[in-house]
């Protein structure tokens, strides 16, 4: 009766990302199953199959709505390669509000102790990058000029990720990232 009750009740998706990331941080990534995930959530692993395709996708967002965010804020009116890019991570910054730092910082540290887990949040990365260059080209960008802007648009991003999750770091996700940029122009100067 437990897990038909928990069915019908909503927010299943986000109980079940918070029960799996507890377990995670304190029994590990591995040596949780989905069937401890759904009991945490009080759900059932039928619940849990329909909202994801394996416990590695419960720190994973929708692959296809991540880019369309980035792609999303290139601007219309830009065509210089840097200023979509800068676009791009603008619109995106908006993903990483306050209220989702504390998440971010404990499923980081899950991802960091666990290779295959890097490896899956690279794989995103290079996704991103290959969608922002295809993005830039069809916008009249060279091919070389693409590929550039998205890779370092993609190292912005993570460098800013990267030290918005740090412990004691309390500049919004935005300055972090306005932050990285100037560095990086400073660097190229």
């Amino acid at each position: 009766m437990m897990g038909a009750m928990g069915r019908w009740q909503g927010g299943a998706s986000e109980r079940l990302r918070d029960a799996a990331l507890g377990l995670f941080l304190t029994q590990g990534y591995d040596g949780t199953t989905v069937a401890e995930i759904a009991a945490a959530a009080d759900l059932t692993e039928r619940t849990f199959f329909r909202h994801f395709a394996d416990k590695r996708e419960v720190l994973f967002v929708d692959g296809d709505e991540f880019e369309r965010v980035f792609l999303g804020g290139l601007p219309d009116q830009a065509d210089d390669p840097m200023t979509l890019i800068v676009g791009a991570l603008d619109g995106a910054a908006g993903l990483f509000p306050e209220e989702r730092r504390p998440w971010s910082r404990a499923r980081q540290s899950v991802i960091a102790a666990n290779h295959a887990l890097q490896e899956r949040e690279l794989l995103k990365m290079s996704s991103l990058a290959v969608a922002l260059t295809r993005a830039l080209t069809a916008r009249g960008v060279d091919a070389a000029s693409a590929a550039l802007a998205a890779e370092t648009g993609v190292t912005v991003f993570r460098t800013s990720f990267a030290l918005w999750v740090a412990e004691g770091e309390r500049r919004t996700f935005k300055e972090i990232q306005n932050a990285v940029l100037a560095r990086l122009q400073a660097l190229l100067a």
